[in-house]
Formats: structure tokens, C-alpha cells, sequence
């Protein structure tokens, strides 16, 4: 065991959380890059308004009070998690049940980070384009059996890499689409359509999603060793074993990543998924 689950475990946990919640407050992390849902204003001052009580006060940051919450629903939900996966094992229907759920948050929180309106919903897409067909390869091949635990730990590395595929690329879009507007409607202009000159201007901003995944899988095992390898290490396997399940899923992740990526700018460029009030049409 890496790590003794006592109360010296529990008072490092809380010390790491409180040193990243007084940093992020300090520095005052996230304050003026809050995202503005369309049509909220400013307000009528300028940035001093208010005198010494902006909007958000030095010790009330939006990622400071984004850490503390992370980091105790990542306790709770852990908690929770470690005694329903005990039971969900037992029954196939309720392993595919729990798969089902991790799906369907992550397209909940993937869709409520990139969009506030409606078109939320469309998160589901990327996510599910970029995960079904390795899961599916899994099952069919018999690498995984469809009542083998290890489906839960695939699946939910399989679909958090998506989620952060989708969100990244799906916010870069759009935040370069509005702060391009003025190319969008050159491109326009010079008799492009809608959905060509949305795609162009984009799609590099797109496409940085794919950076962490990419820079991950170059310096494994040179600058870090991944949580499957140190796992499966734990767990009692062959380093050779541990690195050939690190191996898949890094290159798992790539192929997940780059559909993911690639349906969501899809999206954005067909305003499927987009900024404007929830009464405006989608295509608008």
C-alpha cells in the first residue's frame, strides 16, 4: 500500500487543501476572467467601482472557493464511491448502470462549463463519439468483460479524458470565435460560409486542447509515471504488465481526445453549441 488511510493521511489531505485555497485567495485566482453569460454587463462603474468591495473580495476569489468545493466533493464522492462500486460489481446491469452515470455527469459538466444556455445538452456528443468505439473495441476483443470490474476504471478514465478534451476545446472555440468577430463576418463578406468561416478562425484555438494529452504521453515515464502504472505497480503486476495498460491508455486517451475535440468544433462552427440567450435559435 502507497499510502496508510489513518488520521495522519487525513490532516496532509486537509493541509494540501487549505495551502492551494489560501494561494488561489491570495493571488486571487479567476477574479476579472469570470465567464459573463451574453448580455450581462459591467455594471456602471469602472473597475474601481465600489471602493474596496469589488465584486469579489480578496479571501473570496471564484478559485478559491472553487478549490475548497472541489476538494470536498472529491472526498464525499470518493466515500461514496469506494462503497457503491462494492455492490454495482455483483450485478451487470448495475456495473453498466454506474458507467451510464459517469457518462451522464460528465456530459453535465462538460456542457455547464462550455455553454449556460440550452446547447449544453450537445456535450453529450463529443464525449459519447470519442468514448463508445474504444469501450466497444474493449468488449468485443475481450480485452474487458462487460462484468469485469475493470470496465468502471476504464470507462471513467476513458470519459474524463473526453470531458476535458470537450471542455477545453469547446471554450477555446467560442472564446476566440467572439473575440474574432470581426474576421467571422470578413470571412463572410468575402463569400465564405457560416459554418467554413466559423470552422477557420476556431480551429486553432481548438486544437490546444490536444496539448496536455499529447505533452502527457511524450514524457511519460521521463518526467512522471501515470496513475495506471503506479497502480497497476501497487497492485502486485510486472512492470512490463504495468506498462503495457499505461501504454493503452495513453494512446486510449489521444484517439478519445482527438474525436472528442474534433465533434465539438464541429459543433461550435454549426452553432450547435453557443453563447447566445437560451430564446435564440441554435443555427442563429
Amino acid at each position: 500500500m502507497m499510502l496508510p488511510v489513518n488520521g495522519t493521511l487525513a490532516a496532509v489531505l486537509g493541509a494540501l487543501l487549505a495551502a492551494a485555497v489560501a494561494v488561489a485567495a491570495a493571488a486571487r485566482l479567476g477574479e476579472g476572467h469570470e465567464h459573463r453569460r451574453p448580455g450581462q454587463g459591467t455594471g456602471n462603474g469602472g473597475p474601481g467601482e465600489g471602493g474596496g468591495k469589488d465584486r469579489f473580495s480578496r479571501w473570496g476569489s471564484p478559485h478559491a472557493r472553487a478549490v475548497t468545493t472541489a476538494g470536498l466533493r472529491a472526498a464525499l464522492q470518493l466515500a461514496v464511491v469506494s462503497v457503491v462500486i462494492g455492490y454495482v460489481v455483483r450485478a451487470v446491469p448495475l456495473l453498466l448502470a454506474f458507467v451510464g452515470l459517469m457518462f451522464a455527469v460528465a456530459a453535465w459538466t462538460a456542457g455547464h462549463r462550455i455553454t449556460h444556455n440550452r446547447t449544453w445538452r450537445w456535450a453529450a456528443a463529443p464525449i459519447a463519439a470519442g468514448v463508445a468505439p474504444v469501450v466497444a473495441t474493449l468488449l468485443l476483443t475481450g480485452l474487458v468483460g462487460v462484468d469485469d470490474i475493470a470496465l468502471i476504471p476504464v470507462s471513467g478514465i476513458l470519459i474524463g479524458g473526453a470531458l476535458t478534451g470537450t471542455v477545453l476545446a469547446g471554450r477555446r472555440a467560442l472564446d476566440e470565435l467572439a473575440a474574432r468577430h470581426g474576421e467571422v463576418e470578413a470571412a463572410l463578406a468575402l463569400g465564405f460560409p457560416d459554418h467554413e468561416a466559423r470552422l477557420e478562425i476556431a480551429r486553432p484555438a481548438a486544437s490546444d486542447a490536444l496539448i496536455p494529452g499529447l505533452d502527457q504521453t511524450r514524457t511519460v515515464g521521463l518526467v512522471t509515471l501515470p496513475g495506471a502504472y503506479v497502480g497497476m505497480l501497487l497492485g502486485g503486476s510486472s512492470p512490463v504488465e504495468a506498462g503495457a495498460v499505461q501504454l493503452f491508455v495513453l494512446v486510449a486517451l489521444m484517439a478519445v481526445q482527438a474525436v472528442a475535440v474534433a465533434v465539438v468544433l464541429e459543433l461550435v462552427a454549426r452553432g450547435r453549441v453557443h453563447r447566445l440567450h437560451s430564446g435564440t435559435s441554435e443555427g442563429e
